[in-house]
């Protein structure tokens, strides 16, 4: 559910017509419903308030300082992967003592500040990583707390780029040696063991791969409470979002429902996982991100051509790869819908962009209402792994960001100056 909707002939965000928002920023442009922001992260929140829980927002998925103040003014914790994610949280104002610190590379750099900065804890994925955090807790002579990932070897039936709880992957330490590794870290002087840390993988809109780890961790949650007394228990996030039908009422005439493979609710989920989580007597720690602000976010862009072939309609609009990665990279769908409705019949197209790559493109055959150059269209769903995936490649400026509060609005990033771009490039004087 998302503040996103057809009033009249125009879409707007939230209280906001979207078309007066390019008026006045141009495009490309994302912009972001604050109230949808709220609204998922309170669903999930009170999905689990019948046991001890803290919702741990993954920055990674939309790191925008507007976002992690939104959700922390809510009682959010903060999942992050790098000392900069850190740095936002804590610049934005969050609470360092509620973040967990995620990733399979962390720096001696990172390591350092975070335990300057009094973090929740360290999701580690390796033992050589808990020894790097024992010599450097050591050095600032604290105990540095830990969780041990475990990848629980579960099919979680998405994307091959985006699964992360097989063996295939390089994430966190094997089911079966993970007795034997809190054995051993437990006689490390340094090391404070906090908890137990799984997590199988992005975009998942069933219960049942969810189910199946949580059940299969839960039993060795309680072993490791029962012996180094851990205090939590994260399942980490992954729950899914609607992409293939996003806007909830006022279809455009033109639109026909896509098929749709079914949707996680909080509900089911927190339905399905609490009877198990119960049992363990821990903390639950829960770290989405897509969830919170993946339907929170919509990129505008302008057609500035139609380009026609032998066999093929190409709406070539000014956004490109580098704003939306997402279809290049995943193959992901996005639903695009215009800013103004039309009566204008449908007509099959691909939606490109103008960068010099086959790979710029945001869909491929797609039945879309007919448009000219100088419309507009909205690219839904791309408030999560969006502009925080965006480049400066072929040279183009990041697209500004503006987040929406009811009937407000402010600029929450500028549009980049393209001298910006290369402002700290030089030529060597090689004379």
């Amino acid at each position: 559910m998302h503040y996103f909707y057809y009033k009249g002939k125009g879409l707007y965000c939230e209280n906001i017509c979207l078309a007066n928002l390019v008026k006045e920023f141009g495009t490309p442009l994302y912009v972001y419903s604050r109230q949808t922001l709220v609204r998922h992260f309170q669903a999930l929140n009170s999905a689990f308030t019948e046991i001890d829980h803290q919702v741990c927002y993954a920055v990674k998925a939309n790191s925008n300082l507007a976002v992690i103040n939104t959700l922390a003014r809510f009682g959010s914790g903060f999942d992050i992967v790098s000392e900069g994610e850190l740095r936002r949280v804590i610049l934005a104002g969050g609470n360092s003592q509620l973040c967990v610190f995620a990733g399979v590379g962390k720096t001696e750099a990172e390591i350092t500040f975070a335990l300057e900065n009094n973090i929740y804890s360290f999701n580690v994925e390796s033992q050589p990583e808990i020894e790097r955090i024992d010599k450097i807790a050591g050095r600032l002579g604290v105990k540095a707390p830990v969780a041990v990932r475990v990848n629980p070897n579960v099919d979680a039936h998405t994307h091959s780029k985006i699964t992360t709880g097989t063996y295939e992957n390089k994430f966190g330490i094997g089911f079966g040696q993970i007795p034997s590794v809190y054995k051993w870290a437990s006689k490390l002087k340094n090391i404070h063991l906090k908890g137990i840390q799984m997590h199988i993988g992005s975009q998942l809109t069933s219960v049942k791969p969810f189910e199946e780890a949580v059940k299969k961790v839960a039993p060795i949650a309680i072993e490791l409470k029962n012996k180094y007394n851990i205090e939590f228990f994260s399942i980490g996030g992954g729950i899914g979002i609607v992409y293939n039908h996003a806007l909830v009422s006022g279809k455009p005439t033109w639109w026909k429902k896509p098929e749709n493979k079914g949707i996680l609710t909080t509900e089911l989920y927190a339905k399905r996982l609490i009877p198990i989580l119960k049992q363990t007597g821990l903390k639950i720690l829960l770290e989405p991100g897509r969830f919170i602000a993946g339907n929170a976010g919509v990129l505008l862009t302008k057609v500035e051509y139609i380009k026609k072939t032998g066999h093929k309609n190409f709406i070539i609009v000014d956004a490109a790869m580098n704003d939306l990665i997402r279809p290049a990279f995943y193959d992901s769908y996005h639903e695009i819908v215009p800013l103004v409705r039309s009566s204008r019949g449908p007509i099959k197209a691909d939606v490109v962009g103008p960068i010099c790559e086959s790979g710029d493109y945001f869909c491929k055959d797609r039945v879309l209402p007919k448009v000219k150059p100088g419309d507009y269209l909205a690219i839904m769903s791309t408030g999560a792994y969006g502009s925080v995936m965006g480049s400066n490649y072929n040279t183009r400026p990041f697209p500004p960001e503006i987040m929406v509060d009811g009937s407000c609005y402010g600029v929450v990033r500028k549009r980049q100056p393209v001298e910006k771009i290369w402002e700290f490039e030089s030529i060597p004087d090689w004379e």
